[in-house]
């Protein structure tokens, strides 16, 4: 198994160090356009191998797609970091060109490869990734509801004062500040729904702390975390290549599923061997219906400043 991270900054080395360390996948190779950078990365990672205990080989490489060639996934963090004040959409600009140019590349030498895009706007960013790779639909994936869920999930278990291990949530909708949509009325503890531990009032301090959850880190560190994304990128990896069947709220591109087409924005899927095995619709109450249609609107609206 053959992964392919592109960007060797703090997410992608991130990346690449949890799927190495979780052990299984053969190689990783690590891409960036900055001379000698992702070789660094890649010979610090594997200096760690001894110690860490695991195998998998890290290789890194200045710009060299001939190296990416036959990986069965690849994943996209390249592009510029949000900073502190900037939303997710003024990335656009920039990074559009960055993914563009980075996923034919990739596609061009790994034909049969799924892609997991992680660059910001990263709803509109796996959309262009559908526009320009040509890959079917079912193996292109944005990473941002694992995250947003990820992040929720601590929200809930600090609420709450459980342990994460007893708490579960999903957040779907829009990988952006006013576009996610935290399902709190699917969220439990323990198979209980959380409304039965705090007030809607606390619920929706979480609610609101999860959908900000990228700009407090932001504000705090001067730039985009890297541990969580990381670490949610690592666990799409691990469901595809080790085909788990495990459910992640991902941005997909949707054709009429939940009334929505002509957009990737997160839902629930599930992920197996060939990318996106199914498309999970499940019952949404009245209002986070109105808020994922909101959501919606906000992702087409970037996607608008498109050029392809």
């Amino acid at each position: 198994m053959k992964i392919t991270v592109v960007g060797a900054g703090a997410v992608g080395a991130s990346c690449a160090e949890y799927i190495a360390i979780k052990n299984f996948a053969s190689e990783v190779v690590l891409l960036d356009i900055k001379k000698g950078f992702a070789e660094g990365k890649a010979m610090d990672l594997m200096q760690c191998a001894s110690l860490n205990g695991f195998d998998t080989k890290i290789t890194g490489s200045t710009n060299d797609y001939n190296k990416t060639a036959d990986s069965d996934i690849c994943v996209v963090t390249s592009g510029i970091p949000r900073k502190p004040g900037m939303t997710r959409e003024e990335l656009i600009g920039i990074n559009a060109g960055i993914v563009k140019t980075v996923t034919t590349s990739l596609v061009e030498h790994s034909p049969n490869t799924v892609l997991i895009v992680v660059s910001n706007p990263m709803d509109t960013m796996t959309y262009l990734a559908h526009k320009v790779t040509g890959l079917p639909k079912h193996k292109i994936i944005g990473m941002g509801g694992a995250l947003d869920s990820a992040r929720f999930k601590f929200r809930l278990a600090e609420a709450i004062g459980a342990p994460i291990s007893d708490v579960d949530g999903m957040v779907i909708g829009g990988h952006s500040d006013v576009g996610m949509v935290p399902l709190i009325s699917h969220a439990t503890r323990n198979s209980i729904k959380v409304s039965e531990f705090i007030s809607n009032e606390r619920l929706e301090k979480v609610k609101q702390d999860t959908k900000v959850g990228g700009a407090t880190l932001t504000k705090l560190l001067g730039t985009s975390a890297w541990y969580a994304p990381g670490a949610a990128v690592s666990g799409l990896v691990q469901a595809i290549a080790c085909d788990q069947k495990k459910i992640f709220p991902c941005s997909v591109l949707l054709e009429g599923e939940y009334g929505l087409s002509d957009l990737c924005i997160g839902v629930p899927v599930v992920l197996g061997t060939d990318g996106i095995e199914d498309i999970v619709e499940i019952e949404l109450s009245d209002s986070d219906k109105a808020h994922l249609y909101t959501s919606a609107e906000g992702v087409k609206k970037t996607n608008s400043l498109l050029e392809f």
